[in-house]
């Protein structure tokens, strides 16, 4: 399909990520994720995040962020950063001390009910060294009216999913 996966980007289902089927908590029903994705729309802005921080431009990525929008790091860096001053800063704090840096969602999946869970690759070269470093992550995106409300960075990649998991059940 247009947003088939193949070993690394794209959109791959819920269900091949790991996530088992869900419960809706209101009804008691089984209710099946899709394989596929039936709303991309958010995985797609998503990776156009991507794309706009590999170019650097920060502004293009906090468009889709509502002004109270937090930058939950405290399962990595212990703190928590609101709004998008204080996001950017961190993000072009962050950037400024690599002389280059690549990020790569290599698994995106849209949970339902605005939230997305992100799996990341990282490939930075710090500023003064000749070697890169390469991190695995992920992100646990929030949606609210159609803007990022949330996203949370997690080192631990099963901690995250979990974490995407119980959101997506409690607004399921």
């Amino acid at each position: 399909t247009r947003f088939g996966f193949a070993k690394e980007g794209g959109v791959r289902s819920a269900r091949s990520l790991g996530f088992p089927k869900q419960r809706s908590r209101a009804r008691g029903i089984l209710r099946i994720v899709p394989e596929e994705s039936t709303t991309p729309d958010l995985v797609e802005r998503i990776r156009g995040h991507f794309e706009a921080a590999n170019r650097g431009d920060w502004d293009a990525v906090l468009l889709s962020y509502g002004p109270g929008a937090v930058w939950d790091g405290t399962p990595t860096l212990g703190t928590a950063f609101e709004g998008h001053a204080a996001i950017r800063g961190l993000w072009r704090e962050w950037c400024d001390s690599y002389e280059a840096i690549r990020f790569q969602p290599t698994e995106m999946a849209d949970l339902g009910g605005g939230i997305v869970f992100a799996r990341v690759d990282t490939d930075a070269r710090p500023v003064g060294v000749s070697g890169n470093v390469r991190t695995r992550g992920a992100l646990v995106y929030e949606w609210l009216d159609g803007l990022v409300a949330r996203v949370t960075a997690y080192s631990d990649i099963d901690e995250a999913r979990a974490a995407a998991e119980r959101l997506a059940e409690e607004r399921g």
